[in-house]
């Protein structure tokens, strides 16, 4: 059996090359999406075959209906059993194309929402766009209990929708997010032995961190005025913006660049990978994350997986992951006086935040270690197909 895995960019193949090893030994696994280095490192995968076909993460009419006859073309061509995509435009594109040429099993993730922070005409077109990719497939997985509520209260799909294990698509992989990995100079949870090039872990220096894209949906706006008073009041504090900035697509206010290129307490570093991220989240004593809207922040897993606690915003996937009091801090989302709120009690409480970062390792190893999620998907896998499989034998 052939399976299509399909995200819109190459960044988010990141969220499968991990199993693509597993898939291989029962399937034939072809992976597409827009070209990029990730796209051309999974092709690297013994046994994997990439496609490239380039697609916009914005609404693009004509963009969109070439990209939609290019993966119709792609379809036709493979045969494929199965088209799984994830993202919005892939997840559209890819189950309009699936459906016109009858894949026989066509299954979208919805790893998050755009319509719910949205207004006017552009949240009509975005409910219309996720209706007609559940009318197209077969299967729908909300990637949390929060998106699932959305898509069912807002009449999006009246079709039966599954979350897998707790959610979240990916996993955590918690041999490598934890701190044993790390060296950096000074002392993170009384026993790391730091050893980092930064500029971190001063003495008294109190170390907020935000790791994703610097742009106005994940609350940077609110963050950075939230800080910049707690910096002024309490100047031990430190804040660090770990990403990158999407200013074509939804930049942050000008009085927000402004402060994080002049308040001495904020540093925008770019974005980290791999060891060079966990160095970070090591030398950190508290995530912070304001997002407006997500479905399952993975950066939020990370961050509870090195024990650290988590101020988050009360929306889906966030509080999925973190329980009020007991690993972090829940706050509404664009409030900006709450969020200094929280952010000043994690300073101060102590006692508080020591015992939140105590649970905050063990609370997603219980429910999102990255074994338990994959096996989640290997075995709605083999549900669907080994059914399939009956139902032509049958037939």
């Amino acid at each position: 059996m052939k399976i299509i895995r399909a995200c819109t960019v190459s960044q988010s193949v990141g969220f499968v090359r991990g199993m693509l090893p597993d898939l291989c030994k029962k399937y034939e696994v072809v992976v597409l999406s827009s070209p990029g280095p990730e796209l051309t490192e999974a092709g690297e995968v013994p046994g994997v075959r990439t496609i490239a076909v380039p697609m916009e993460r914005h609404i693009s009419i004509v963009n969109d209906c070439k990209s939609l006859w290019k993966i119709w073309r792609v379809f036709r061509k493979e045969k494929p059993t199965m088209v799984h995509s994830m993202t919005p435009k892939a997840g559209m594109l890819c189950m309009v194309a699936a459906w016109l040429t009858r894949v026989p099993v066509r299954v979208h993730t919805f790893t998050g929402l755009v319509f719910p922070t949205a207004t006017g005409l552009k949240r009509r077109i975005l409910m219309a766009t996720d209706w007609l990719t559940c009318a197209c497939a077969t299967h729908v997985i909300p990637e949390g209990e929060g998106v699932k509520n959305d898509l069912l209260n807002n009449g999006i799909t009246r079709k039966p929708l599954r979350v897998l294990g707790y959610g979240n698509v990916r996993g955590i992989d918690l041999s490598y997010f934890c701190n044993d990995n790390v060296n950096v100079n000074g002392n993170v949870n009384g026993n790391v032995n730091l050893n980092l090039n930064l500029n971190v872990k001063k003495s008294g220096v109190f170390t907020f961190l935000f790791v994703g894209r610097i742009v106005r949906d994940k609350g940077i706006n609110e963050l950075v005025r939230a800080f910049c008073r707690l910096h002024e009041q309490l100047p031990h504090t430190k804040l660090w913006l770990v990403g990158h900035y999407e200013d074509d697509l939804d930049p942050i206010s000008e009085e927000a660049r402004k402060a994080i290129a002049e308040n001495d307490g904020i540093e925008a570093v770019g974005p980290k990978r791999g060891k060079d991220l966990l160095k970070y989240y090591a030398a950190a004593d508290c995530f912070v994350f304001p997002s407006y809207r997500e479905g399952f922040p993975n950066t939020v897993l990370e961050a509870g997986a090195m024990g650290l606690p988590s101020i988050v915003t009360d929306i889906n996937g966030s509080r999925e992951i973190i329980k009020e009091g007991e690993n972090g801090l829940i706050v509404p989302p664009r409030d900006e006086d709450a969020l200094y709120d929280a952010m000043l009690r994690m300073v101060n409480d102590t006692e508080a935040r020591t015992a939140m970062a105590g649970n905050a390792r063990k609370m997603i190893a219980d429910r999102f270690e990255q074994g338990f999620v994959r096996k989640c998907l290997y075995d709605f896998y083999d549900e669907i197909l080994t059914s399939l499989k009956a139902d032509n034998t049958k037939a």
